[in-house]
Parts: structure tokens; sequence; C-alpha cells
């Protein structure tokens, strides 16, 4: 029996035994393959372009680096440079790939410093900084202070190293030349210190001249005594070394007042040394003014230094002044009692040009030292020298006010007494420096300057010093 073949399906129409809904699904699959492909291809794209420009941002910020970026393999091998070492070395980026960077170093320490970073098989997150001496394009060594870090992979194994570092030859020039220049600035300040010293030791000399006459002519005049005295001890024991007799030794001594010569002797030799140490008192302490100041700091009494300091204003001015001062309990501060007391000469002498260029007949000044804690301050107004002095040991800091009747000073006056050359005197009378200095010795004792106008009228200028601990 012959079987019958299957009959031909037209073109379109669904294979025998599959049903149109089956194929309706393949080719509604095979769309969403498609789109998904297309869609892909879209991200793909997307990400490739991100991808270009986060390199070039990377590119960007490594070009525009001033410090210069080195990366090195384990083995010390340059992966990745920068423009700026490029530009230092004189070479390509392509022409330091591959190449070792101990040879790019100028001097064998430099190479021993990276050997050790690269060989460091614990280095710090933190870094490590060396100093390394790079060749330039001329050959000449270059120090560059580098900031070595490990680079590391996903897994924490260790890729190699980072060097960002900046050339140091610049920076250490200027600050060679700042450093001299500093140097400069302070001779000139000590200069400019003992000038202005020398300005105020010039207005002593006539109180000076006068202070020291009186004992010079004390010791003068028993100089003489003496001298008259030797001439009638000498003639009398002439006498006595000749034989003479007794009688005529008796009238001898009664005409030479002999007896009276050697009882006169002992005052006579005491006034003499006291006038002689008079006089080297005053010639020690004009040489203690007018000395440079040395670095050392000792403890001194703030009350023996007004004493002194207004001893020497009373023999420097002419004029007649009133001066209220009370030494109170001992304030022992530290530093240079010679600055300190160049501080408190100008203030009293500045006090007394206020007044009397006020028409104050006498000018008088109030001076009061004291010792306060330091949760008592904040005495303030005016201009002042910076922060609150600082406490001594014990928390505690000595203050010296210093109050004169004169007219006072304006609030643009209070913003600029402390500035160099500036002086409310009359041209001639003030070289402007006297205050800017005292300003500076304040700071330099770790104290403070400050001036205000009272209320009642005047100026009060206050000096704080730590105490000594």
């Amino acid at each position: 029996m012959k079987m019958s073949e299957p009959a031909p399906t037209e073109p379109g129409a669904a294979p025998e035994g599959v049903d149109e809904s089956v194929w309706m699904d393949v080719i509604q699959k095979m769309d969403e393959v498609y789109s998904k492909l297309v869609q892909d291809e879209i991200e793909l794209e997307q990400k490739n372009s991100e991808l270009e420009q986060s390199q070039q941002f990377i590119f960007s910020v490594l070009s525009a680096m001033s410090d210069v970026l080195l990366v090195c393999d384990e083995q010390g091998r340059i992966e990745e440079t920068n423009a700026a070492l490029c530009e230092l070395v004189g070479a390509s980026d392509e022409a330091l790939r591959g190449t070792l960077l101990v040879d790019l170093l100028a001097d064998d320490a430099s190479r021993e410093r990276a050997r050790g970073v690269l060989a460091n098989a614990n280095p710090s997150r933190r870094g490590e900084a060396v100093e390394l001496n790079f060749f330039d394009a001329a050959r000449q060594p270059v120090p560059v202070d580098a900031n070595c870090t490990p680079r590391s992979a996903s897994n924490g194994r260790r890729l190699g190293t980072v060097f960002v570092g900046r050339p140091t030859a610049e920076i250490k020039r200027a600050y060679q030349e700042l450093r001299a220049a500093h140097e400069a600035l302070k001779r000139a300040q000590q200069q400019l210190l003992h000038s202005e010293k020398m300005a105020s030791l010039g207005r002593l000399v006539a109180g000076v001249a006068h202070e020291l006459n009186n004992p010079i002519s004390f010791v003068l005049g028993n100089v003489h005594a003496l001298r008259k005295y030797s001439e009638r001890l000498r003639r009398y024991l002439a006498a006595v070394h000749a034989g003479e007799a007794p009688e005529a030794l008796a009238a001898m001594c009664t005409t030479l007042r002999i007896e009276h010569l050697l009882n006169d002797l002992p005052s006579l030799i005491d006034g003499t040394l006291e006038g002689a140490q008079r006089t080297a008192d005053i010639v020690n302490g004009l040489k203690r003014f007018s000395a440079m100041d040395t670095p050392e700091r000792v403890r001194f009494d703030l009350n023996e230094v007004v004493e002194r300091a207004i001893h020497w204003i009373r023999k420097g001015t002419a004029a007649p002044f009133e001066m209220q001062w009370v030494p109170g309990p001992p304030c022992m501060v530290a530093g240079s009692a010679g600055q300190i007391q160049q501080v408190v000469m100008n203030l009293l002498q500045n006090g007394i040009d206020a007044a009397a260029g006020a028409g104050r007949v006498p000018p008088h000044l109030e001076v009061v030292c004291e010792c306060e804690s330091a949760s008592a301050q904040g005495d303030g107004g005016g201009a002042s020298g910076g922060d609150n002095a600082e406490a001594g040991a014990d928390g505690a800091i000595a203050r010296l006010r210093v109050r004169d009747d004169g007219p006072g000073m304006s609030q643009e006056q209070l913003s600029r007494i402390f500035d160099p050359f500036f002086t409310t005197k009359p041209v001639g009378k003030g070289t402007g420096l006297g205050l800017s200095i005292s300003y500076g010795i304040a700071e330099q004792h770790g104290g403070r300057l400050s001036g205000r106008t009272l209320v009642e009228g005047g100026a009060e200028f206050i000096l704080e010093l730590p105490l000594a601990g």
C-alpha cells in the first residue's frame, strides 16, 4: 500500500504542527534581543566616552601639577610621569617610561634613600618624606622634597611607589634671603634701639654734669686738705727724726695743730672715699644705661627700675615737675633691666612733655606699680601691644601705670601712637621712635604696652610684664 505524501505548505504559512502564536513569540523575543543589543551598544559608547573624559581629566590634572609626579613599579622602573617632572629632567614621558628611577638621581646618597623607600616592606599609607637630588636638563643637581607613598592592588599586593615632590632650590634660596633680611632687620632694630637710648642719654648730660660736680668738688677739696696736712706731718716728723728737744717738739705740735690734724684725717679719708664712690656709681649707671643690651635674661625688681628711671629723668629735665610715686612690694620680673628702664624713662619723659606742652606748671605725673592675678586683667582702651601679658608661673603679672595731667590723646592718635616715626610733639622735639621701640621691648618680654585717654583728663600708659616664677 502506497503512503501519501504531505501536501506542500504555502509561503508564509506556519509549519505543520507549529501554532502561529509560537511564531509570534519567537519574533517578539528576537525583537527584544535586538533592542537589548542596541541599548547595550549605546551604553558601551557612553561608557567609552566617559572613560575618555576621565582619562582626559586625569591627564589635564597631571599636566597642571606644579609638583613633580613619578610612579614606579616594585623594581623602581618608571611607569608614569607628569609634565613637571619631564620639564625638570629635560626628557619626554615616552623616554622616561621603563627607565630606572635611580638613573635620574644626581648623587649616591639620593640613590640610597630611593632604594630604601622602594625596599621598605611595610610602608606607611601617610607616606615617607625624603630629599632627593635629581639631574635637571643641564645635568645639574636639583633638590626635591618628595613624599613617597605605596601603590597597591585591590587585593592589597604592593604594585610600586608614587613619588610626589617639589623642587626646593628656589625655596631654599628664598629662605636664605629671608634669613639674611631678618638678621639685617635685627641688627637695624638693635642699632635703632641704641640710637634712641643715646638720644635719651644726651638729654641727661646737663643733669649728670651737675650730679658729678658735687662729689668731685668734695673729693678735690678733701685732697687739698690732705695735701696741707701731709706737709705739716712731714715737717713734724723731720723734727722728731732730727732729735729736737721735747719742748721744741711740743711747741711745733701746737703750731702745726698736729692733734687736730690727726683727728680730722679719718673724716677726710671717709669723705673722699664716699665722693669717689658716688662718682663711680654715677659713671657705672651711665655705662649700664648707654651700653648695648645683652640677650641674657635676669630677675630684677620693677620697683628698683622705676626708682632709677625717675632719678635719671630728674637729672635730665631742666624744668621742675611733680612726681607721685610710692614703691610697693617687690615685683620680680625677668628680662633686661636696661631695656625696661628705657621703656619707663620714655613713658615718664613723654608724660612730662605732654603736660608741659599743655601749659601745666609744674607737670604732674603719677606712677603706680602693682601685682595682679591673670584673671584680674582686662584693663584696656586705646591702643595695645597685642594679647594680654603672658602670666608668670604663679599666674600673676606686674602692672606699671604712668599717668600725666596733659591733654590726652584723640582716637586717631591712639590708633597710631605705636607706629614708627609717629609723634605728637613739635618738629624737632621727637623722633617718633620711643613708643614704637618700647612697644617692641614689651612684646619681647612677653608683655604688652597699651595707652588710653583718661575720662578726668590726661593720658595713661600701662606696661604689663609676667612675674618671674
